[in-house]
């Protein structure tokens, strides 16, 4: 077995900042991302922010020589913006959108309208079946782990807007068992630490900075191998500066390039199960606590929106008595001004449209999370339960 063929892919991750009528110079920067993956014949591209499905189709056209299969996930009001390129032929795909995805009301954060989502792709090259996600939120671990199986290759590409040490990066390493391509590679080439938001890019607004004057890494390649198979990092690369040749770079944000090494394991090794480690206890634990502080928080928005339908209500109803006072009582000798009556009435039907929109929403958002903080629980009572049972 250890003499079978060894398969390496070479894995391009990017954040495109591609937004219509938004992004600086956005058509140029495409057709340079274009050039780059047909110059370089990477064997899997995952984008994300490809915002308009026109750039994705001018993409596609590009790449068809080196990329002959791809995807685009569709989702939300403008799109998930995510897509994969890949030299191997796609045989499956699926979207999970996200439980949790932002508020319509927050139109500057755009998760909602564009449904945030994490897509997968199924490949298989040389008989190794690969589960490959594209991902671009804040991201939750239990997608992963619940299509990942049949497949003997998992790998997650993104921008998951967390930095390293972020409970959610560390759910992912130590409950999903991803490694970060980062960390286990045997070279590392560009950023000694690998930041992708870098305050030299031209187009990386300074204020995502503060708190990281230096950069900071949201965007990873992470994986593991399953059953009778074993995965290494040869070469992480993250690109620095300008494209080549060119006075602009590719995004705000860098690329991750990441040198894959697939091999089939010898009889006398062990499968690639992560083991349970006490700290595990403590994310878990820390997780736990950020959706409980979540769930604090939607209540309370629940509970104002709620309240302000009540109040509402009670506008309408003593606008429609003094209504029905100016039209039949005898003893209202002044009518009430028909074009404030209208006005204030209007306003309340508004308020208590809106009102019972958002209520709701929060209704919705808070079941989503009593779900997840009740699935974080029985999961730390099994991790407990496998500790004391050492």
């Amino acid at each position: 077995m250890d003499k079978d063929p060894q398969l390496q892919l070479r894995v391009f991750d990017l954040n495109c900042w591609a937004i219509r009528y938004l992004s600086k110079v956005r058509q140029q920067r495409i057709e340079l991302i274009g050039n780059v993956l047909n110059q370089e014949g990477y064997d899997l591209a995952l984008l994300q922010e490809v915002w308009s499905e026109r750039d994705y189709w001018e993409l596609k056209k590009k790449l068809c020589a080196r990329y002959p299969s791809s995807h685009y996930f569709k989702s939300g009001v403008i799109g998930s913006g995510l897509c994969i390129f890949s030299r191997y032929q796609i045989l499956d795909t699926f979207l999970y959108q996200y439980s949790v995805n932002g508020y319509p009301y927050m139109f500057q954060h755009g998760d909602w309208f564009g449904g945030k989502s994490v897509g997968l792709v199924v490949l298989k090259i040389q008989d190794i079946v690969f589960n490959i996600y594209v991902t671009h939120s804040v991201a939750s671990s239990h997608p992963p782990r619940h299509t990942s199986k049949g497949a003997d290759v998992v790998l997650l590409g993104g921008d998951l807007n967390m930095h390293p040490e972020d409970v959610g990066i560390r759910l992912l390493r130590g409950w999903a068992g991803l490694r970060d391509s980062f960390i286990a590679a045997e070279k590392v080439e560009g950023g000694e630490d690998g930041s992708t938001l870098l305050p030299t890019n031209c187009f990386t607004s300074k204020k995502e900075l503060r708190c990281y004057p230096q950069g900071i890494r949201i965007d990873y390649i992470l994986y593991k191998g399953l059953s009778h198979y074993e995965v290494k990092c040869n070469r992480h690369e993250t690109t620095t500066g300008t494209a080549p040749n060119k006075d602009i770079p590719y995004s705000d944000h860098e690329a991750v390039i990441a040198t894959l090494s697939v091999n089939k394991r010898g009889l006398g090794k062990g499968l690639n199960h992560p083991r349970v480690e006490p700290v595990l206890v403590d994310v878990l634990n820390e997780a736990r606590m950020e959706v409980r502080v979540g769930l604090h928080a939607a209540e309370r928005q629940q509970y104002s929106c709620g309240r302000m339908a009540v109040l509402a209500m009670l506008l309408l109803l003593m606008q429609a008595t003094m209504g029905l006072s100016s039209m039949f009582g005898e003893a209202l000798l002044q009518p009430f001004p028909k074009f404030s009556f209208s006005l204030l009435s209007l306003l309340g039907v508004l308020v208590l449209l809106i009102s019972a929109v958002l209520y709701l929403f929060h209704t919705i958002e808070v079941k989503v999370l009593q779900g997840t903080e009740e699935q974080m629980r029985v999961g730390l009572q099994t991790l407990q339960d496998k500790l004391s049972s050492r």
